[in-house]
Order: C-alpha cells, then sequence, then structure tokens
C-alpha cells in the first residue's frame, strides 16, 4: 500500500469533518456497538419573526450528552433563558438514555452557572498568553449510573 499524503487544507470544508466522523464512528462501533450517536438542539426563536436567536447545540453518543455550546443573547441574560435550554437538553438526554452530561466554559462566559446546575469542574485548560481558563464539567444525570 502506498503512503498517503498528509494534508492541512487553509479552510476545511465541513464535509470534511463529516467524512473523518462517519469513518471513526465506523471503527468505534465496530469494537463498541452502536453509539447512538444522534445530534441535540434546544433552540431560542424571536416570537415575531422565528428568527434563531440563540440556543444549545450538542450530541448523545455513547450514553452521554456532549454539550458543544450553549448561547443565549446578552440582552436576553439573567431571564432564565439559559436555565431552560440547559434543562430542556438534560430532559432530552435522559430520554435517550444518558447517563451524564459534558459541557465546557470559558471562565469569562458562565462557569458559576454551570456549577449552581450541579456541574462540576473536571479539567481546565489554561491560555496564559490570553488570560483566560476554558472549564471542563461533567454532571451526572437519569438514573443509571
Amino acid at each position: 500500500m502506498m503512503t498517503p499524503d498528509t494534508v492541512v487544507p487553509e479552510n476545511p470544508d465541513p464535509e470534511i469533518r463529516a467524512a473523518l466522523l462517519g469513518l471513526l464512528m465506523t471503527y468505534n462501533e465496530s469494537k463498541t456497538g452502536p453509539s447512538g450517536f444522534a445530534p441535540l438542539a434546544v433552540i431560542l426563536e424571536d416570537r415575531s419573526s422565528g428568527e434563531l436567536i440563540g440556543g444549545l447545540w450538542g450530541r448523545t453518543v455513547y450514553d452521554w450528552l456532549f454539550v458543544e455550546f450553549l448561547f443565549v443573547p446578552e440582552n436576553l441574560r439573567g431571564r432564565g433563558l439559559g436555565t431552560t435550554l440547559l434543562r430542556k437538553a438534560e430532559e432530552a438526554a435522559v430520554a435517550r438514555g444518558c447517563i451524564g452530561v459534558c459541557l465546557d466554559s470559558f471562565d469569562f462566559n458562565a462557569p458559576g452557572f454551570y456549577r449552581k446546575f450541579g456541574y462540576d469542574v473536571i479539567a481546565a485548560l489554561d491560555s496564559p498568553r490570553r488570560g483566560f481558563k476554558r472549564h471542563i464539567f461533567r454532571k451526572f444525570i437519569g438514573t443509571s449510573r
């Protein structure tokens, strides 16, 4: 077999990510059985226009919900919308049979918010040149652990 070329595209297309993920999932599932991979979105829509203005995006896989991001517009913060997004995502994860949630937050975002809802910091990544930290959180949910 020939040695493949190694390429670093300047602006990789999202289709590349999907193709790589497919390769990885096929391999992993050959070792572990079905992963249960499914995307999860909980969105905030403007009532008058129906426009997407915020929300939560993640995926459930191997009995865990991995939250990629949660965003509430600055002018709507403090109204419980972040709580609603997080709770609805947790409920969906429990319904999908998940045992926990993993997410991250920069220290200038909302680490205190996640701690308030029972999330524990399991790791932190320093960015000393930039002056902030990224906290990785975990919370067990559901009844089985």
